[in-house]
């Protein structure tokens, strides 16, 4: 096995490959040909203490989404012909939108979901486990709902198809194999350390977290108002994503250094199945984007380093 670890994310029409401190944009044009773009992976910054673990995966969760937004918009740019790169604000500003929307989806509606629950007599209060308990199931059901639905769009199905061209490309490497078609078309493309997986051990360590912080700080606070209780809640949730995160972020790595060991088969399986919606069998073509830009990735790595 490659000892190396590599990352990756699905584009338009391309994939981004990370290698070190490198990251490698490979799409494919209108013309037909693949153009291969490198730079340096945009980091938040270089502090010691933001490098330890349990608190490294939310630096790593803010520059992975930067470093996204930024691959995403050379994808459009040149596999659509847009005009114009988005600026530094824009993809500020696009940032925010994509958390502000994960939180309205994946935080507030939940909550609102077992706030009614508990009205209609089906559940406990906010200190109770059951209203925890049944805030991660409605996560869970809306985000298969949320990745099923936009599946059937054919531009994301075209998306996740290149997301199984990754996935196998670094199966590919990892068990170091020569970087061809022939070599990487027999691997699953389903991958323990894929960023689905990351969603899945953040939304199932939320469900302990809240169901123990949430009411210990409540009561701590006393707040007798219903409303202000619940938005304190909400508050309290969105600020712990921060260690939630960190967290996750551990669990991966650890997943991804023992995937053969059957604990973590059973501990990735929730994950995988996921994928089995948010990836789909990459055809040749795909493949040889996601060569293109692993390829483009490990050069300029190896060349900085």
């Amino acid at each position: 096995m490659s000892k190396e670890l590599v990352g990756g994310q699905a584009v338009i029409e391309g994939v981004m490959m990370r290698f070190q401190d490198t990251l490698s944009i490979a799409v494919r044009t209108p013309r037909g040909d693949i153009l291969v773009h490198t730079r340096d992976w945009w980091r938040l910054t270089q502090k010691d203490w933001q490098k330890r673990k349990f608190i490294r995966g939310f630096f790593v969760l803010l520059e992975t989404l930067v470093n996204g937004i930024k691959a995403l918009n050379f994808s459009a740019q040149h596999a659509l012909d847009e005009e114009e790169e988005m600026s530094p604000r824009a993809i500020f500003f696009s940032m925010v939108l994509a958390i502000g929307f994960a939180i309205l989806l994946f935080v507030v509606l939940p909550h609102l979901f077992s706030i009614f629950l508990n009205k209609e007599g089906l559940c406990g209060n906010i200190n109770s486990l059951s209203f925890h308990l049944w805030d991660g199931v409605a996560k869970f059901v809306l985000f298969l709902a949320y990745v099923i639905t936009i599946s059937f769009i054919p531009d994301i199905r075209r998306v996740f198809e290149y997301h199984g061209a990754e996935h196998k490309t670094i199966y590919a490497y990892e068990n170091a194999l020569d970087l061809t078609y022939d070599n990487i078309k027999p691997f699953s493309r389903l991958h323990p350390r894929c960023g689905t997986s990351f969603l899945l051990f953040v939304l199932a360590i939320s469900i302990l977290i809240f169901s123990i912080v949430v009411p210990l700080t409540l009561q701590a606070i006393n707040v007798s108002n219903f409303w202000l209780k619940h938005v304190i809640a909400l508050g309290l949730k969105i600020l712990l994503m921060i260690p939630i995160s960190g967290l996750a972020y551990e669990l991966i790595k650890i997943a991804g250094k023992n995937e053969n060991s059957l604990w973590c088969k059973i501990l990735c399986l929730p994950g995988l199945f996921f994928q089995l919606f948010t990836t789909k069998e990459p055809d040749e073509k795909q493949v040889e984007v996601a060569i293109a830009a692993l390829k483009g990735a490990i050069q300029r790595g190896e060349h900085v380093s």
